[in-house]
Parts: structure tokens; C-alpha cells; sequence
């Protein structure tokens, strides 16, 4: 296998939503998208006082794509218009396929606004192809002990989607992503099969790797040429990634707030139907 070599670094922007400490990668200065990868935040690490008021992201609606949640450290509820609810503890894991559209809530649950303690979290938005848009919406949320995980060459991958050495993840993906959480110890290294022609998201969460003979470290955003047929990457020091690579949809994004769609048009219907209240309501 031919390792894939290193194209760019993108380094997050900070950009915090309250007292809500936020950096974005994904999209930045120098990159639009990793098509069909959209849109990336990286919430904390930070810790909450007692008495705290949890995370501000109340009922809000989607339309056209999927959101993956890691959640690293903390805990995060989740309520939605299809009737899912759940609390997730830290390593555990959200899919959720807004697809024609649902309104979601993603809050902090009532133990930790009282208790407070760590909290770090990752939103990666994946895009969905024009047929898929509207397709039924759906959640899987998991905790960290029922995702599977395989040791390849030093790294211990916890298998979302896909498969990494036979194992496979639990969450189905529409369109083919494969997906795992990294752990790599000191002097770890991974090296997995990615065909020519599919998009690789690689994201560097805590640590550092070396990737293409060139450092990536924490908050970095790896974007790779497509030039192998093999991913690559070592942390002399150990490192956190998040690896996870797709055919590229190839069609146009128009995007407006919650909402991710192929054209304008496509977007005032949105709109005009969560105004409608076609999107349904969460409880309470």
C-alpha cells in the first residue's frame, strides 16, 4: 500500500458560542468542505462549575444531511421530533439522519447543570446526495461500552461505521462512510487501506501525529492528496483522531443555517415547511 501524502493543515477558529468554548476546522479559511464531510465544531475540553447552565443548544431544526456527535467527555441528552430520547455518557456516540427534516434538542442533562465536571464534544455534519434528502429521519445514540473496538498496529479503533479489520461499526451509513475513533499510545501508528478517489476526514483531536513526514497537532484538521491507496499516520507521543473517509458526493450545496440542500429553492421549502410545522415539535 501507498501511504497518502499530506496536502494541507487547517487549524480550528475559535469561535465560542456563549461560555461555551468552540473551534471550528471544518469549514475555515483555506477549505470549503471535505465533500461529503461539511462542517466539523469542537466544543471544550473545558469543565463546568455547579450550578452551571448546561449547553445552549435548545430545540433547533434540520433538513438534508446527518449529524455524528462524539461525546468525549461529559454527558449530552438528546430529544427530537421522531421521538428519540436518550443521555449519553463520554465515549459514547449520536447518529442522527435529519433527512426530510426534524427538530432536535441537545442539552445538558439536569445531573451535570447541578454538578458540573469535564466537558468536550465533536459535531461532524456529513452531507447527504440529492435522492437521500429526503429520506425518513432516524437516531442511534450509544454508549462508549456497546461500540466495538480492534487493535491494529498500536492504535485501538472504536469502530462507528463501516469496517476496520473486519470489525464492523454499528451505525449504518447511507452513503458509505467508513468511521472510527483513533487512540493511538506513545510511539503508535496506524496504517489502513482507503481507495484512490474517496474523501479522507482526519482530525486531530488531543496529541499529535505525524502524517505525510509532517506534525500535525491537536485541533488540526489533516486534509491529504489523493495520491495512495493507504492512510498512514504515528504519534510519538500518543494522540486522539478522528478517521473517517466517503465517496465524494459531487453535487452542488446550498447550505443556509440547519439546512443543507442541493439548491435556493430547495432551501425556501425548508423553511417554509418548518414554519409549518411539517418538522413536528419536541416534548416538553
Amino acid at each position: 500500500m501507498q501511504a497518502r501524502t499530506l496536502k494541507r493543515l487547517h487549524p480550528a477558529q475559535r469561535d465560542d458560542i456563549g461560555d461555551l468554548v468552540t473551534r471550528r476546522p471544518l469549514p475555515g479559511p483555506a477549505i470549503g468542505q471535505l465533500d461529503p464531510f461539511l462542517f466539523l465544531n469542537h466544543h471544550g475540553p473545558q469543565t463546568y462549575p455547579p450550578n452551571n447552565g448546561g449547553l445552549p443548544f435548545g430545540p433547533h431544526p434540520h433538513r438534508g444531511f446527518e449529524t455524528v456527535t462524539f461525546i468525549l467527555e461529559g454527558e449530552l441528552s438528546h430529544l427530537d421530533s421522531g421521538g428519540h430520547e436518550s443521555v449519553i455518557g463520554a465515549g459514547g456516540v449520536q447518529w442522527m439522519t435529519a433527512g426530510s427534516g426534524l427538530v432536535h434538542a441537545e442539552l445538558s442533562p439536569a445531573s451535570f447543570k447541578a454538578k458540573g465536571g469535564p466537558l468536550e464534544i465533536l459535531q461532524l455534519w456529513v452531507n447527504l446526495p440529492s435522492r437521500l434528502k429526503m429520506t425518513a429521519p432516524n437516531y442511534l445514540g450509544l454508549q462508549g461500552a456497546d461500540i466495538p473496538k480492534v487493535e491494529i498496529d498500536g492504535a485501538v479503533i472504536e469502530v462507528l461505521s463501516g469496517a476496520f479489520a473486519g470489525v464492523e461499526g454499528p451505525f449504518p451509513s447511507l452513503i458509505g462512510i467508513e468511521m472510527g475513533v483513533v487512540r493511538l499510545s506513545a510511539g503508535g501508528s496506524l496504517s489502513v487501506p482507503v481507495a484512490k478517489g474517496r474523501s479522507v476526514f482526519l482530525y486531530v483531536v488531543s496529541g499529535e501525529i505525524v502524517a505525510g513526514g509532517q506534525t500535525a497537532k491537536a485541533w488540526n484538521l489533516v486534509e491529504l492528496n489523493d495520491d495512495g491507496d493507504a492512510v498512514a499516520f504515528a504519534a510519538p507521543g500518543g494522540a486522539v483522531v478522528v478517521l473517517g473517509h466517503a465517496a465524494p458526493l459531487g453535487e452542488p450545496v446550498f447550505a443556509q443555517g440547519p439546512f443543507v440542500m442541493n439548491t435556493r429553492q430547495e432551501i425556501v421549502q425548508a423553511i417554509a415547511d418548518y414554519n409549518a410545522g411539517k418538522f413536528g415539535t419536541v416534548p416538553g
